[in-house]
């Protein structure tokens, strides 16, 4: 079907903005669908496999429809596992940034009641919950929902099959019959069905037929491994198989450029393609990409739909894709004309669950495999080697280089050895822009070798106002992703102290931290940034210069 714009959807800018943050392009069938529908008020049964991109389906007409001066509840969305409930009520915190006033607040079991008691108590317009916690919050009477016009459930068979019934029997009684209700569903059993039919009124049924995987050719694995390790296994990938052509997929446009220059400061032929760039940008991308004169293409999924190429080696999920779908035309791109190839994703924390939706849909199997180690990779690059050495034995032409190889030979030198020097010079040769490229690397390493962070692969940052700043972790959180321009889930341990602070970055990310924070201000300070150091010496020193700054400040006021 012809999917829409989000422009194209009579959104309000909020959203619009919010959308366009989180680097999507276009909205995905079971959107474009059900958007328009939820918007004016429809009950809606919507038929769709998990990562079809149904959250934003229900959750931006939610989101639309809240009134941010009602405190009380509007709406309840119910989940069949916390995993889920936690992951709607992200993903909607992300689309409302810009929305002031919207309270969205998850209940689940695992959780300290009482938590959410207070959220409750606070105003929530949004509810997200699993089906026992949310009864449980009904009987104590913490949880009112006559107030409600909305319910939405999600995996409407997967609670069903999980012994929900009666408990969404009584969430629904417990609503105003004067409501939306909207069921999403991957399939529809008989239960479910006398659950549409009692529940709803003249419900619109929508159904997005997913398309099937046809691509048998294609070996598939993926690494578990953290959000800062992705970029340095890329590049042992890269370093180890070296395939001719391949594609790095990144689910938004922002994360497209920061691979990209990542991988040309690292020395590797690269280029983006994502929607911000022209017509004439993508065909320009897409001549080089097609001669071979870069050899790694770094695309958002609807940038990479039209791409036409039948030698891609391989294929890198840099980012696990949101939609099962855009897993199939992802690795689609190689194995094509009858020929192998091979595909990984990278896999970080809760990605594991998406990457099991996704082996369940397209019914393969994605084998777990380890980041190649850099020995590994010298291993890989002495074979290749030595497998030229050999073809190029077999040719012809070689009876003057004979008799340069018998003119060194001597009572000091062997015919060995003078192989051994050639093939260690044409190696040295090949790696000498790789030996540069370590250097740059093991500088940083050497720099950022003792910052105390508690998590390997991290950074620890001294900052120069705490809480008698009346900073907070959230202060920090939001400056680093706003003004450095990383993900705030990617920030560490942060640890308030009275005159100064620490935080901890990923190691790659470091420099750019410092640069975008240095000078800038955080709650009206203007805040300093350096690494920190593990030493005592170094950590009194700067505990020092934490606290006289704020003397001096103090001081200052005082005079006044």
């Amino acid at each position: 079907m012809t999917t829409l714009k989000f422009t194209e959807l009579s959104l309000s800018n909020e959203i619009i903005k919010a959308v366009v943050d989180l680097g999507f392009e276009e909205a995905t069938p079971i959107q474009s669908l059900a958007i328009p529908k939820l918007m004016s008020g429809l009950d809606i049964i919507g038929q769709a496999q998990t990562g079809t991109g149904k959250t934003a389906a229900f959750g931006i007409p939610v989101l639309e429809k809240v009134d941010p001066k009602n405190n009380s509840v509007q709406t309840i969305i119910l989940c069949p596992t916390r995993e889920l409930a936690i992951q709607v009520a992200e993903e909607l915190k992300l689309f409302s940034k810009y929305k002031r006033g919207i309270n969205i607040v998850p209940i689940y079991g695992g959780q300290p009641i009482q938590r959410q008691i207070v959220a409750l108590s606070k105003g929530a317009q949004i509810v997200i919950g699993t089906p026992g916690r949310v009864i449980d919050h009904l009987e104590r009477k913490t949880l009112n929902l006559q107030t409600a016009s909305t319910i939405v459930l999600d995996e409407a068979d997967e609670m069903l099959d999980m012994g929900f019934r009666d408990d969404i029997e009584l969430i629904l009684k417990a609503m105003p019959k004067e409501r939306q209700t909207v069921f999403f569903s991957a399939t529809m059993p008989k239960e479910f069905l006398f659950l549409t039919k009692k529940y709803q009124k003249n419900p619109e049924t929508i159904k997005v037929v997913n398309e099937k995987l046809t691509v048998p050719l294609i070996e598939q694995y993926y690494f578990d491994l953290r959000e800062h390790q992705k970029l340095e296994a890329l590049a042992r990938c890269l370093d180890m198989h070296d395939p001719k052509l391949s594609i790095v997929f990144c689910n938004t446009k922002k994360r497209v450029d920061e691979v990209t220059s990542s991988l040309q400061a690292r020395g590797y032929g690269a280029d983006a393609l994502h929607g911000d760039m022209n017509q004439s940008q993508r065909d320009r991308v897409m001549t080089k990409f097609r001669s071979g004169s870069i050899e790694v293409l770094v695309a958002t999924d609807v940038a990479a739909r039209g791409i036409d190429v039948d030698d891609i080696d391989m294929v890198f999920n840099y980012d696990v894709p949101k939609d099962d779908e855009d897993y199939v035309h992802r690795i689609g791109r190689t194995g094509r004309a009858g020929k192998t190839g091979k595909a990984y994703s990278f896999v970080s924390g809760k990605d594991i669950y998406k990457l099991r939706d996704i082996q369940k849909y397209t019914k393969a199997t994605i084998k777990r495999t380890k980041v190649p180690t850099l020995s590994d990779v010298e291993n890989v690059k002495t074979t290749i080697m030595l497998d030229k050495v050999k073809e190029s034995l077999k040719e012809k032409g070689l009876e003057r280089y004979s008799r340069l190889v018998e003119s060194l030979i001597s009572d000091e030198f062997t015919s060995l050895d003078v192989a051994a020097a050639l093939l260690k010079m044409t190696f040295a040769a090949q790696n000498k822009e790789q030996e540069q490229k370590a250097d740059i690397f093991s500088n940083m390493q050497d720099r950022y070798s003792d910052t105390g962070a508690r998590e390997k692969g991290m950074v620890r940052l001294f900052i120069n106002i705490g809480k008698r700043d009346n900073v907070r972790a959230g202060d920090f959180v939001g400056a680093i992703a706003g003004e450095a321009g990383i993900s705030g889930d990617m920030i560490g341990n942060i640890k308030i102290l009275e005159a100064f602070s620490f935080v901890e970055v990923p190691k790659e990310y470091a420099d750019n931290v410092i640069n975008a924070l240095h000078s800038s201000n955080i709650k009206g300070k203007r805040v300093s940034v350096e690494l920190a150091k593990g030493t005592t010496t170094t950590f009194n020193k700067q505990k020092s210069f934490g606290y006289k700054r704020f003397s001096n400040a103090r001081t200052s006021n005082f005079k006044k």
